[in-house]
C-alpha cells in the first residue's frame, strides 16, 4: 500500500490541512480534494472512491472529511484501518471537530500524521503509542527547561530580597528619620524666600530682591546615636559672637560663626568614632525623612508654626560626655493673605527646664525680622510693618542652638555591658534609662548594637522586639515608645563567637523622636498686626536624634 497524502478538508472540498508523504504539487492536491466531493454520490454507504488516477478512503468526522488518497493498488482494508487511526488521533487532538480547531491544533496533527505514516508506508503504531510519542521531552530540552526555571527562581528570590532590603531601608530612614535639611535659612539679601511643603531643601535658592527671601542649610547627615550612662555634671557652654551692628553684616558673621561650629562639632564626632570601624559596619544612609511623619498628625490652622529641634550627642564607653548639641528652627506657614501681617509671640522660658538650667541658648533671627521687638519681647514680626510675610510658602524665622558637656541635658542614657567569657564568645547588656521625665514620651527608639562577623545572637527581650539588620549587621532593639510608664529597661544577648575585643560591639547607635523638644521653644501668641487682635493658630513641634553615638 502506498498513502500519497492525508488531509482534513470541509464538505465543500476546501483543504483545512493536508500532509503529502510523496512528491506532490500543491495544485494537485488541491485539485483531487476540489473533485471529492462531486465522486459522493448521496446516500452511499461506501467509505472510499475512485478516479482513473487515485483512490479517496475518507469518513465523515461532523462537518469535516478525514480523507486519504492512495494508489489504486493500495490494500483497501489496511487503508481503511490506516483512516480509523487518523480519524481518532484527530478527534484526541483537537477535541472538538470544527475547522477553526484544526487550524488551531494543526502543529500537532501534522506531527502526528508522519508519526502514523513515513514515506507512504503505515507505520506499526496504535493510538497510545502515538500520544505518547508526541509527550516525549528531550533529556537535554528537559534539563535546559530546569536550568531557566531555576535561573526565573533565583531572579525573583533576589527582587524579593531586595524589595525586603528596600522595606528595612524604608523603615530605618523613618525610624532615624530626621529633617531633610533646614528648609528655609537666613539669607543676606533682603526677605524670606519659599521653601519646600514638606520643609527639604530646594538644591538651590536664588536670593529674591523684593519682599521675604531666605535660603537653605545643607540637610544634616542622617547617622544618628546616643550615649552611655554618664557621670557627674560639668556646666558650660560654647556661645556664639554677639549679634549686633549692621543687620547684614551681622547676620553674614554669625551666618560664619555657625558654620564654623557646626564644623568643629563635626570634627570632634569623627574623631571620637574608632579608627579600626570599617566602612561596612557604617549603617546605609537613609532616605532623608522628616521626624513629623514619624508623630501624630495635627490639623493645621491658616497660620501653623512648626518648631523642629535635634540633638547631636557623642559619649564614651567610660561614661563621659564628649559633647552634646542642640540645633532647633522655627518655621512659619500662612495658607490666608487676610492672615499674612502677624506677629508671634513666643513663650517665656521655662524655669524648671533642666536643659535652660545647663547652658545659655543662642537664638538668630531672620535678617528680615525685626531684632528690636525679638530682642526686647520674644516677637517675631517683619522688620518693614508694610510687607506682609509670603502666602503659602514654609518660612524660617528662628533659629537656635546650645552646646554643652552638662549631663543634665540628657533626654536618654544608654548603658552597654560587654562580658567576655575568655574563649571568643561574650555576654553583652544593654539598659536604658529616660533622663528627662519632662520630654513625655520618646517615640520609635531604636537602639543598634554591632555583632561580629558570621555571629547569631541569642537574645532575651523583655520589652519591645529585636531583629538583625542583614545589611549593618546590627543587632537593633526597637522600642514603640518610652516614658515614665517604662522609664527603664534592659536586653540581654550573647555570641559565642568573634567578640575577643569588645570593640566590636561599638559604636552603639540610638534613634528616637518626641512631641516635645528640649529647649522648650513655642509660640504663645499670634496677633494682627494692624489691629492686634488675636487669631486662631496651630503649631506642632519634634524632637528627633540626628546623631547619638557611644564610641
Amino acid at each position: 500500500m502506498v498513502i500519497l497524502a492525508a488531509s482534513v478538508s470541509t464538505r465543500g472540498g476546501k483543504p483545512v490541512i493536508s500532509r503529502q508523504f510523496r512528491d506532490m504539487p500543491r495544485s494537485r492536491i488541491e485539485g483531487l480534494l476540489a473533485s471529492f466531493p462531486k465522486l459522493i454520490s448521496a446516500g452511499s454507504q461506501h467509505t472510499s472512491v475512485e478516479t482513473d488516477a487515485v483512490r479517496f478512503v475518507y469518513q465523515p468526522l461532523e462537518d469535516l472529511y478525514m480523507i486519504l488518497i492512495t494508489n489504486k493498488n493500495s490494500n483497501i482494508l489496511q487503508d481503511i484501518d490506516t483512516l480509523h487511526l487518523f480519524a481518532r488521533v484527530t478527534s484526541d487532538i483537537c477535541r472538538s471537530l470544527d475547522e477553526s480547531s484544526v487550524l488551531r491544533y494543526s502543529f500537532e496533527l501534522l506531527g502526528a500524521f508522519d508519526e502514523i505514516v513515513s514515506l507512504g508506508y503505515r507505520e506499526n503504531v496504535n493510538l497510545t503509542q502515538v500520544r505518547s510519542i508526541l509527550e516525549m521531552e528531550s533529556h537535554e530540552e528537559k534539563i535546559q527547561e530546569i536550568i531557566e526555571r531555576n535561573k526565573e527562581m533565583e531572579a525573583k528570590e533576589e527582587l524579593k530580597r531586595r524589595a525586603k532590603q528596600l522595606e528595612m531601608q524604608r523603615r530605618d530612614a523613618a525610624r532615624r528619620g530626621q529633617m531633610g535639611g533646614n528648609s528655609g535659612g537666613f539669607a543676606n539679601s533682603g526677605g524670606f524666600g519659599s521653601v519646600q511643603q514638606r520643609f527639604e531643601p530646594p538644591p538651590t535658592q536664588a536670593p529674591v530682591q523684593t519682599g521675604f527671601s531666605s535660603t537653605s542649610t545643607p540637610a544634616a547627615k542622617p547617622f544618628k546615636g546616643k550615649g552611655m550612662q554618664l557621670g557627674k555634671k560639668s556646666k558650660g557652654a560654647d556661645l556664639l559672637g554677639a549679634m549686633g551692628g549692621d543687620l547684614a553684616a551681622a547676620a553674614a558673621a554669625a551666618d560664619e560663626e555657625l558654620t564654623a561650629a557646626a564644623n568643629a562639632a563635626s570634627a570632634s564626632l569623627a574623631a571620637s568614632t574608632p579608627a579600626n570601624l570599617s566602612a561596612s559596619r557604617a549603617p546605609p544612609a537613609p532616605a532623608a525623612v522628616d521626624p513629623l511623619d514619624l508623630l501624630d498628625p495635627v490639623h493645621q490652622e491658616a497660620v501653623h508654626a512648626i518648631i523642629k529641634e535635634r540633638v547631636s550627642i557623642s559619649g564614651n564607653r567610660d561614661g563621659g560626655l564628649d559633647s552634646l548639641e542642640i540645633k532647633g528652627d522655627l518655621f512659619l506657614k500662612i495658607t490666608d493673605p487676610s492672615l499674612a501681617k502677624i506677629r508671634l509671640q513666643l513663650a517665656p522660658p521655662e524655669d524648671a527646664n533642666l536643659v535652660l538650667s545647663a547652658g545659655d541658648l543662642q537664638f538668630k533671627t531672620n535678617p528680615q525680622v525685626d531684632k528690636a521687638a525679638w530682642a526686647s519681647d520674644r516677637v517675631l514680626a517683619p522688620r518693614d510693618a508694610r510687607k506682609p510675610f509670603p502666602v503659602n510658602q514654609s518660612l524660617a524665622l528662628l533659629r537656635w542652638r546650645m552646646v554643652t558637656k552638662d549631663e543634665t541635658a540628657l533626654p536618654l542614657s544608654i548603658n552597654c555591658w560587654p562580658s567576655p567569657n575568655g574563649e571568643g564568645g561574650c555576654d553583652v547588656s544593654i539598659e536604658y534609662e529616660l533622663e528627662n521625665e519632662q520630654l513625655g514620651e520618646l517615640r520609635s527608639i531604636i537602639i543598634a548594637i554591632p555583632l561580629p562577623e558570621g555571629s547569631v545572637p541569642s537574645v532575651e527581650c523583655p520589652e519591645g522586639s529585636w531583629a538583625v539588620n542583614e545589611d549593618t549587621n546590627n543587632l537593633e532593639w526597637s522600642l514603640d515608645s518610652i516614658s515614665s510608664a517604662n522609664k527603664s529597661g534592659s536586653l540581654e544577648f550573647s555570641v559565642t563567637s568573634g567578640a575577643e575585643n569588645v570593640d566590636v560591639f561599638f559604636p552603639v547607635v540610638v534613634d528616637f523622636v518626641c512631641e516635645k523638644t528640649l529647649s522648650s521653644v513655642s509660640v504663645a501668641d499670634v496677633v494682627l498686626a494692624d489691629t492686634s487682635a488675636a487669631t486662631t493658630f496651630s503649631q506642632q513641634s519634634v524632637l528627633s536624634a540626628e546623631t547619638y553615638v557611644i564610641n
